[in-house]
């Protein structure tokens, strides 16, 4: 079986309505269609796409193979009153969709200069990344999900529409958030979480098996869930007691890792105002 030769590459196509300033690298196979305006610091790797009326300014990469559809807005100064003008970083990785009236801002330089997305991931239409989030591969943020700043997303995370994540926050992977749910706290790995205020209301269970975790993890995964949010003791003396069990799998492992970190936010549980 002999292998596919790949996609032959060709010099970019830049409509002549669009605005591509000296000094922004342009990688081979790219599209810029009409009154596009890109700005001197911002890299375009190969065979991306940008549609109508896309802006994207500073110190900007977008990775290969992503698509961005018109009216996006990348990169351009955070929405902070502390910035001025510094040298900050946004950074697209490969096959992203980026869906029409997306925001993304670069990070503040003092907490890094960085704002990073990952692989695969997908912004639905005015969804919002602000400055300093790192947001990791095969995300979804559905419509209008608006992610504060110093907010972290795992991989594999999906936000239902209108969701709101509070800045400094953390969402473990393969978790799952309900639409228009106020993330005020921490979500642990592979939970779900509703509600306004949110409720860690029990475990991605589907989206677990879509990832292809088996029976017998997942339910590991259900047993520690109970004895983590057990009620009628602290959450730190639940898991000193999880920690002592046989059964304890890499997908336990990663909620109790996720637990200890240290975090400016609370916990997210299943009880309103349970904070561990």
């Amino acid at each position: 079986m002999t292998t596919p030769a790949p996609a032959a590459l060709h010099p970019a196509r830049i409509h002549p309505a669009a605005i591509v300033e000296d000094g922004a690298q342009i990688g081979m196979n790219v599209e810029i269609g009409p009154f596009c305006h890109i700005g001197p610091k911002v890299k375009l790797n190969d065979n991306v796409q940008v549609m109508s009326h896309v802006v994207i300014q500073g110190r900007t990469t977008v990775g290969e193979g992503t698509i961005v559809f018109p009216n996006a807005v990348l990169g351009c100064a955070p929405q902070n009153i502390h910035y001025h003008g510094e040298d900050t970083e946004l950074v697209i990785g490969r096959s992203c969709t980026i869906r029409e009236g997306v925001t993304m801002h670069p990070g503040m330089p003092d907490a890094g200069g960085k704002t990073t997305v990952g692989d695969n991931s997908m912004f639905l239409a005015y969804s919002h990344v602000a400055h300093d989030c790192h947001v990791g591969s095969n995300v979804i943020l559905s419509n209008n999900v608006m992610l504060a700043g110093h907010v972290t997303v795992g991989d594999r995370v999906i936000m239902g529409g209108g969701a709101a994540v509070h800045q400094f926050a953390r969402v473990g992977h393969h978790a799952f958030i309900g639409g228009l749910a106020a993330v005020n706290n921490d979500v642990i790995p592979y939970g779900m979480l509703n509600g306004n205020p949110g409720i860690l209301m029990g475990l991605n269970i589907i989206g677990m098996q879509r990832s292809g975790f088996d029976k017998p993890s997942i339910h590991a995964v259900r047993r520690a869930f109970k004895a983590i949010f057990d009620p009628s003791t602290p959450i730190r003396e639940n898991i000193a007691r999880v920690r002592e069990q046989t059964d304890m799998n890499a997908a336990v492992a990663d909620i109790i890792a996720f637990i200890d970190a240290e975090s400016d936010r609370a916990l997210s549980s299943p009880a309103r105002g349970q904070r561990g």
